[in-house]
């Protein structure tokens, strides 16, 4: 099969090889997914650059988590019935050596997931890692149904997910961007109330759609808006994070404490196993009825998934896809 690895870790360029390795076979429990259009998230990248003083866990590394494709193969215990389906996936590189950068990747049965014939690839290879975190962070502590919930970083990838998902599952949603110019860009049918942190008060902004406060939240950066979520928050609020950035994080520990705000910190490698069979199975049912979309940035073949890792350690908005050849 033709794939992307990496033998050691380092900038995209200088250490993202393609060429043809050996087909997988499928083991027990497990199918072989013919890869269509593979999903780049940032925590692919940051595990090639070997972010936070991270080491190499296998001597090569297929990377990506997330994919859209075909079961063309299964192993002892999976039912022939699955071969010809259309699924995404989600974990291929979570704990696992070869992921989706591939013609071929093999995964557990359950994490490859039917993908109704009416959607689309690139929604399905953008469901994994981030709507299982945003769907974590969502529905964690309970329906959502009457609440109030704050999205930060509402544009993001997780944070447009959580929103669609909240509203989904009949919450009241506010959003926030980071400057008043991307306004614009948020979908008043998700998001009742967006409010821009460039703004002179946007706590106040925020409680003029929430007078008694929100109960979630829905963080992209604990470090940078800690206190804006305690400002907001309702007695018994959860603040559920996803992302920092400050490894040490400083919280106004004592108003968070009088406010009885639980701190929900969300790692979506190690989610319990029930919790991302529940949420593949809800992202599939919302995806179903049109209540998600995913804003695609840049597409890449395979040949040049180096720009494509370029790209997402850049930043900025919309999901960056990798093609695989057929």
């Amino acid at each position: 099969m033709i794939a992307s690895w990496y033998d050691e870790q380092g900038p995209a360029a200088d250490v993202l090889r393609v060429g043809e390795l050996p087909d997988p076979r499928p083991g027990a429990g497990e199918v072989r997914v013919r890869v269509t259009v593979s999903g780049v998230n940032p925590g692919d990248t940051k595990k090639r650059r070997g972010w936070l003083g991270s080491s190499m866990p296998y001597r090569r590394v297929i990377p990506h988590s997330d994919a859209a494709g075909v079961v063309d193969a299964v192993g002892d215990g999976v039912g022939e019935h699955r071969i010809g389906q259309r699924v995404w996936v989600y974990g291929a590189q979570s704990y696992r050596a070869f992921g989706t950068a591939a013609q071929y990747t093999v995964v557990p049965d359950e994490s490859a997931v039917p993908l109704p014939d009416h959607l689309g690839d690139e929604l399905g290879a953008s469901l994994g890692i981030p709507g299982i975190t945003a769907h974590r962070a969502v529905f964690a502590d309970g329906p959502v149904d009457g609440r109030r919930v704050l999205v930060q970083g509402v544009l993001g990838g997780v944070g447009s997910l959580a929103a669609q998902l909240a509203r989904w599952g009949g919450a009241t949603v506010i959003g926030t961007v980071r400057r008043g110019g991307d306004l614009d860009h948020v979908d008043p049918a998700v998001v009742q109330g967006a409010v821009a942190l460039d703004s002179d008060d946007p706590a106040a902004a925020i409680r003029a759609y929430a007078p008694d406060g929100v109960h979630r939240v829905i963080e992209v950066s604990l470090s940078a808006n800690a206190d804006l979520d305690n400002a907001v928050a309702a007695p018994g609020a959860v603040v559920a994070a996803y992302g920092t950035h400050t490894d040490r994080t400083e919280l106004p520990f004592w108003p968070l404490l009088f406010n009885n705000v639980t701190l929900r910190l969300l790692g979506s490698d190690d989610f319990p196993a029930e919790a991302k069979r529940q949420a593949a199975r809800d992202l599939t049912s919302a995806a179903a009825v049109g209540a998600l979309t995913v804003e695609t940035g840049e597409r890449f073949p395979l040949t040049d998934i180096a720009r494509a890792h370029e790209r997402v350690d850049a930043g900025g908005r919309g999901r960056v896809l990798v093609t695989v050849p057929r």
